[in-house]
């Protein structure tokens, strides 16, 4: 079973809702035509305004948008509720509000046995950072600070890397100083596919955004990584 994950820097629907290249790739990954599609906005304490966004696209797409809310959820069992899907895409906000709403509802386990089932996960910003073993986040308040995470994908995750001015010099800061082991940092308008737990490819929506392989070799290094633009496949 090809196991699955699309990582966002940042973009697609809810920062890019005139450009859709990130979120159709999302779509077009999937083996079905009319694929499940599931967001998880829980980081953003189910936004109602996110949610709207959600559904304003992908209502307009080959697909069938649902969401998922732990404060109003659609049924006692999550497990299936869940395993029927085909994507599940989880949305932005605060990381560790996320993880830990998850862990009590058991389903960061459930999302675990998704992902070896066959179900695309994917997410923006918190979405991204919680599928790897470590993430830079803003959860706490002040500054930019490492986080634990579910560990489906090894490593850190660094996402906004070009879109907020303190990811950058903050992520080589904590990987110097040993506070967060090396990783993948990804610009806003990137996607980074994973197919069992390896970097198939790297998407962008934007023509000079970029990802990159950030790694300690006597000092902080960054290795970029080779990026397709979306619109050079999807002409119009």
């Amino acid at each position: 079973m090809k196991r699955q994950i699309i990582t966002l820097g940042g973009g697609g629907f809810s920062m890019e809702p005139d450009n859709p290249l990130l979120d159709t790739y999302i779509l077009n990954q999937s083996d079905k035509t009319n694929p499940k599609i599931c967001f998880i906005p829980t980081a953003s304490g189910d936004s109602d305004h996110y949610i709207s966004r959600f559904y304003n696209f992908f209502k307009n797409q080959s697909c069938q948008p649902s969401h998922l809310s732990l404060f109003k959820p659609p049924t006692r069992d999550l497990m299936n509720y869940i395993l029927e899907k085909d994507i599940i895409y989880v949305g932005g906000g605060n990381t560790r509000n996320l993880l830990i709403l998850w862990k009590e509802w058991g389903l960061d386990t459930i999302l675990r046995k998704a992902w070896e089932k066959g179900v695309l996960l994917t997410g923006i910003s918190a979405g991204s950072i919680c599928w790897f073993e470590e993430g830079v986040t803003d959860s706490y308040g002040e500054g930019l600070e490492p986080i634990k995470c579910l560990g489906f994908l090894k490593g850190s995750n660094c996402p906004h890397y070009d879109g907020e001015e303190d990811r950058r010099p903050t992520y080589h800061k904590l990987i110097d100083s040993k506070k967060i082991q090396p990783g993948i940092a990804a610009d806003d308008g990137v996607a980074i596919h994973y197919i069992d737990r390896t970097i198939h490819k790297v998407i962008s929506s934007r023509p000079n955004s970029k990802a990159y392989n950030v790694y300690y070799d006597q000092q902080v290094k960054e290795m970029e990584l080779e990026t397709t633009y979306l619109d050079s496949l999807f002409p119009g």
